[in-house]
């Protein structure tokens, strides 16, 4: 890609201010990945934080050419592209640099689900046969699409896009920007968005993509089937599925690992063997199957690719490593998009030292020297501290890299010679073909092994924090809360991306909690909630905000401060108006105004409450007479003081039950983490934690045998009982057991039978296809984090504090 200025502003209808000749070779939408600024624009959107706000961020990081809607502040050395809007510009820019290429073969894939699946499966299968230009990860939303079509060069043949959308309206426009020429639909679920009145609202916005397909791949699902059929009926489809369908599954057959599929194209019978056993995998192989013959892929072209599919890893996956390292493992997509990508993720890691293992790179038509010298230049453009190459290729072309570096032709040379060396106080990328295994460096370098794991995906506490900040008024700020370590699901980790992407505040519950954040870089303010007298002085060492609770406390707070010789130093007011735990009563706060006015030793910097019952609608009176409360002592103390500090009260159900209360600050708290005790937000709330184990055992059991401890559960017919490495010392309450609860192996559920034992507890697979080594996940999208919390008698919170710390913590971005 390469446009002058003035070619850009004639394109997208720009008002242009600065030099016409500037060249635009990349863009940038977040200020916090600019490596290698030169010939790139930023762009400013609008979104839940303002990107006008960080253009000069970009400025300082030497960026030259700016799209936006207005000018915050004016440079004359640099380039201005004025719109009114920067979204609907860059898809102007995106549409226009497609229809570029009218020889460039286009697949659009939109769907509820399975999308960036069949794309990679698609690049695995055709990756020989066409330079294939396809969406980063899953790059499909507004944004994210015409930044993937402005990839498209003239070395490729073949697009495959990812589509996506949110709400009615939004595919008119991504039609707009991409017109497929062949058009596939993966599925439609049932409308699991406010923005949808039903299923069928969904199907007729997401087909509006097919308007200028020649071919349509569908599920032959008949609501599906019947509204396609209506709306193009002089188009080519192509239906896939179990029934009626022109590419059919007659029936399947499971063996190991693998499952052998009868498929009738056209009633043409074939077979086809996947290695996967799952019903997605499945579903999602025979809608590959209906792309690959339309196509023109033959059946044993198509018989042996799919024979060769390799699972998608559609995450960066994140660990704990020895010696204080992060650990980012990538170790399953090998190509130069995905590769920038993981690089501006291990950019992000809060870590002094920057590491990358890289292997040789398999999927790529481009010239073997061209493509390692295009492989170079992208990792050179970044500030690494060491680069550890692994494979021929890499050893052949290590010179054309410029940091530290170290070259090994296997995966076994690699790991002997970590064994010997000791890496410490840094952040690795392990990024590699999966040929050379490089999972066995991250395990190598990880903390913890055990089998039980708990998946926590930062994108969707990201998405759930937006979700809340579109709620919010626009200057009300947010204070996180990750007491108990982020409520059981990491040390720093969580911390470290709400820094990452400038929350205003964290809050802890002990000083020890924040003063481990400190420890790994976490210079965000930082409140204390219940500071222990006896943590005084760490607190002042560390630069942490106690709550302020009681005449007692301010009393012996400002005493150390004396002692320190340190005035101004900011503190919290905690105001009791009814929850009765901790706090200054209202009828006290003329007398702590008066105290706090001649005290030069503390700065007031919030004052603030806690609401007891703002989940409860029935109990409105007594919220609205705690916000009464803590605003008529927030109003004595503004008064006497002669400053304002900041007034807050509302934590996650306050701040959409009760909108007129969120003042200068909110709690963020469980509803970070994809909990809310509102239906409708509930809705728009994305599940964060998955907790996951496999099976260690199957045990097939005949009549009266019993299973576990107590002999409590008896078996009643022949059964297989699968044993699972979790149980109550990793959080599972033996409540849960003899039939209480249950888990999903492929999406059916298994109960729960027997007693709970400390590490192992046993579930009941019969008619399940499963093996010893499948994955079982116990919380996550089914069940649910409030089923566990229902069958526990408990509340979320309480589920996922008690979640034991021997439990591996996997932090993934998608």
């Amino acid at each position: 890609m390469k446009y002058s200025a003035s070619q850009l502003a004639r394109i997208i209808d720009a008002q242009l201010i600065g030099n016409p000749d500037r060249i635009i070779k990349h863009v940038f939408y977040d200020s916090r990945n600019i490596v290698s600024p030169a010939d790139g624009t930023f762009i400013a959107f609008k979104g839940v934080r303002d990107g006008h706000t960080y253009m000069e961020d970009a400025y300082n990081k030497s960026v030259r050419i700016f799209i936006a809607s207005h000018i915050p502040s004016m440079h004359h050395d640099a380039t201005y592209l004025i719109v009114d809007d920067t979204v609907s510009a860059l898809q102007k820019w995106a549409r226009h640099h497609a229809t570029s290429f009218p020889n460039l073969l286009t697949i659009g894939i939109t769907g509820s689900n399975g999308k960036t699946i069949l794309k990679e499966w698609l690049d695995q299968c055709l990756w020989d046969e066409f330079s294939i230009i396809k969406s980063p990860k899953s790059f499909n939303s507004q944004i994210g699409l015409p930044l993937s079509l402005l990839q498209i060069t003239s070395k490729h043949n073949l697009g495959i896009f990812e589509v996506g959308i949110s709400k009615p309206g939004e595919m008119d426009k991504q039609e707009g920007v991409l017109h497929p020429s062949i058009g596939v639909l993966t599925n439609v679920l049932a409308a699991h968005s406010e923005y949808f009145k039903d299923r069928e609202e969904q199907i007729v916005e997401k087909i509006k993509l097919f308007k200028h397909s020649s071919a349509i791949i569908y599920p032959s699902d008949p609501i599906i089937s019947k509204i396609i059929q209506k709306t193009y009926p002089n188009k080519k489809l192509i239906s896939f599925g179990k029934e009626n369908s022109d590419i059919q599954l007659l029936d399947i057959s499971l063996t190991g690992n693998t499952t052998e599929l009868n498929v009738s194209i056209w009633r043409e019978k074939r077979k086809y063997t996947i290695p996967f056993t799952d019903n997605a995998s499945i579903q999602n192989a025979l809608c590959l199957v209906a792309v690959l013959s339309e196509l023109g892929c033959k059946y044993d072209f198509i018989q042996e690719k799919i024979f060769h599919l390799q699972p998608v890893s559609m995450r960066l996956e994140q660990v704990s490593g020895i010696n204080n390292c992060t650990i980012i493992n990538d170790t399953f997509n090998s190509d130069y998009q995905s590769l920038e990508i993981a690089l501006q993720f291990l950019f992000q890691q809060n870590k002094p030292k920057k590491v990358l293992v890289l292997s040789d790179i398999f999927q790529s038509r481009l010239p073997e020297a061209a493509l390692y010298k295009k492989i170079a230049d992208l990792v050179n453009s970044f500030p690494l501290h060491h680069v550890l190459l692994v494979g021929e290729k890499m050893h052949q072309y290590q010179s054309l890299f410029n940091a530290m570096l170290k070259s090994f032709l296997s995966t076994a040379e690699i790991i002997k010679f970590l064994e010997n060396r000791s890496i410490k106080d840094a952040a690795l990328l392990i990024k590699g073909a999966r040929k050379f295994e490089l999972e066995k460096v991250a395990q190598l370098l990880q903390v913890q092994s055990h089998d039980t794991i708990l998946e926590v995906n930062l994108n969707s506490l990201l998405n759930n924090v937006n979700y809340f900040k579109s709620q919010l008024k626009p200057k009300t700020k947010i204070i996180a809360m990750v007491k108990a370590f982020s409520y059981g699901l990491g040390n720093f980790e969580i911390a470290e991306v709400l820094q990452y992407y400038h929350i205003d505040y964290l809050a802890v519950a002990y000083a020890d909690e924040g003063i481990k954040l400190r420890d790994r870089g976490i210079y965000l303010p930082i409140m204390v909630m219940n500071p222990e007298i006896s943590s005084y002085d760490r607190v002042i060492e560390y630069n942490l905000e106690p709550e302020i609770y009681s005449f007692r406390e301010l009393d012996l707070f400002t005493q150390k401060l004396k002692e320190k010789n340190v005035s101004d130093y900011p503190i919290h007011i905690k105001i009791d108006t009814g929850m009765h735990r901790l706090g200054f009563q209202p009828d006290e706060a003329q007398k702590l105004g008066d105290l706090l006015k001649d005290n030069i030793y503390v700065k007031v910097t919030s004052v603030f409450s806690h609401f007891a019952v703002s989940d409860v609608l029935e109990q409105e009176e007594f919220t609205r007479l705690q916000a009464t409360k803590l605003k008529y002592s927030f109003d004595l103390l503004v008064k006497i003081l002669g400053y304002r500090p900041l007034l807050h009260i509302a934590n996650s159900n306050g701040i959409l039950n009760y909108p007129e209360y969120q003042f200068d600050a909110v709690r963020l708290g469980i509803g970070m983490y994809g909990y809310i005790d509102n239906e409708k937000a509930l809705k728009m709330l994305e599940n964060v934690i998955t907790l996951k184990t496999v099976i260690s055992n199957i045990h097939n059991l005949k009549p009266g045998e019993t299973v576990g401890y107590g002999r409590h559960y008896v078996v009643e017919k022949n059964s297989s009982i699968a044993t699972l490495p979790i149980g109550y010392a990793d959080g599972i309450r033996r409540i849960i057991g003899n039939g209480k609860g249950y888990v999903t192996i492929q999406g059916m559920k298994a109960p729960i039978i027997g007693n709970i034992c400390m590490d192992m507890m046993m579930i009941d697979v019969t008619g399940i296809a499963c093996k010893e080594g499948d994955p079982v996940t116990i919380i996550g999208e089914n069940p649910s984090l409030k089923e566990y919390a229902d069958w526990y008698q408990t509340i979320p919170y309480e589920v996922l504090t008690s979640i034991s710390p021997r439990v591996k913590r996997i932090y993934y971005r998608d």
